[in-house]
């Protein structure tokens, strides 16, 4: 396995200005960071898609143009619903069920906010994991499951948005090289690789596919050790090719090279839910969206950023509605990207049901 060689290395837990952190030194690191955003309007969905209003948004890329592509819960909010991942503890989800017709996951904009289209339409049961490649594919996860009719997939969207292929198969869940669980993230290498995180349930590993979809190899089991995984929720890949893990469940982002080897862990993101990283700066985004006093006291919520070479922190923007933190159904940022220079920064805020918009000052 390849990362036989990382379980005889130690974690190295990454030092912020100084020192090493705990939880309520990372709240208090975060807390001294500066904040040179401001929040400014975002793009909202055209008049003709829910009145305009947004419904559930998981994540959101910025394309190799500079365009920005919302992947959402086609607006649409249901109770206790059986064929999804479980929900949140009031029973309340979101998914694309039934949402045949006008409701396309996929939403495209300019970067100056214009509505250019939607993609996706009827493909998709429960968006999770999007990513937007340098040929501008789209690549969308499903964590829903129809058994062998829907979900527990990876599509790939050609720029047009037509379907090109398809990993896992449609409606069955397993834990093999044909099939995932609830893949909840996908990054694409600029080779082509593809790399699935199958995190959104018992699997807790990482599977490496070839650009034509060939499986190549696969690292992680539950646990905390180098390696191990507890939720990977969100992936990411920096210019020298290596792979970054939002490690959700064990607050840390673990990196590895392309073959699976461990490199490090880095404990000093919160509770990452979502993680990007412009390749042309390695500006490291991640946003923790679920700390609260109930699953990570003493951390503050929010969007991190920093350096994907160092691990340094030099940014923190306090989530919004840290007012809410507590309360069992709001949760923050889960998606994030950022413009090609690095100014504007981009937030899908899932329970807000709202895409924000950050602009540097």
């Amino acid at each position: 396995m390849a990362f036989g060689v990382a379980m005889a290395m130690t974690i190295r837990t990454r030092r912020l200005c100084a020192g090493l952190l705990t939880a309520l030194g990372v709240a208090a690191a975060a807390g001294a960071q500066p904040n040179p955003y401001q929040r400014v309007d975002a793009p909202q969905p055209p008049p003709h898609l829910n009145d305009g209003r947004w419904g559930e948004t998981i994540q959101v890329r910025v394309g190799p143009a500079g365009n920005v592509y919302v992947y959402h819960r086609c607006f649409k909010a249901v109770l206790g619903d059986p064929n999804v991942a479980p929900g949140h503890s009031d029973g309340l989800t979101a998914n694309c069920l039934g949402r045949w017709s006008g409701y396309p996951p996929v939403l495209k904009f300019a970067p100056t906010g214009e509505f250019i289209a939607g993609f996706g339409t009827g493909l998709v049961g429960r968006p999770h994991g999007f990513s937007v490649d340098h040929a501008g594919n789209m690549w969308l996860t499903d964590v829903a499951l129809i058994p062998g009719e829907m979900g527990a997939v990876v599509h790939k969207l050609n720029p047009a948005g037509d379907l090109v292929m398809t990993l896992g198969r449609p409606g069955m869940v397993g834990q093999n090289r044909e099939t995932f669980n609830r893949p909840s993230s996908v990054a694409v290498a600029e080779n082509g690789d593809i790399f699935v995180a199958d995190g959104e349930g018992p699997n807790n590993r990482i599977v490496k596919f070839s650009a034509d979809g060939r499986y190549l190899l696969e690292w992680g089991t539950t646990g905390s050790g180098p390696g191990q995984f507890s939720t990977p929720h969100d992936l990411a890949i920096d210019s020298r090719g290596r792979v970054f893990v939002g490690d959700r469940g064990n607050s840390r982002v673990q990196i590895f090279q392309p073959d699976g080897t461990f490199v490090d862990a880095w404990s000093d993101f919160g509770r990452p839910s979502g993680i990007y990283i412009n390749r042309a700066t390695d500006t490291l985004y991640v946003t923790d969206s679920t700390s609260n006093a109930s699953t990570n006291p003493g951390v503050q919520r929010g969007i991190y950023v920093g350096s994907a070479r160092t691990g340094e922190l030099d940014y923190f923007i306090p989530d919004p509605d840290l007012e809410r933190a507590d309360q069992t159904r709001i949760s923050g940022a889960s998606g994030i990207t950022s413009s090609h220079d690095d100014s504007v920064v981009y937030a899908a805020d899932v329970a807000p049901w709202k895409l924000r918009q950050y602009v540097r000052r």
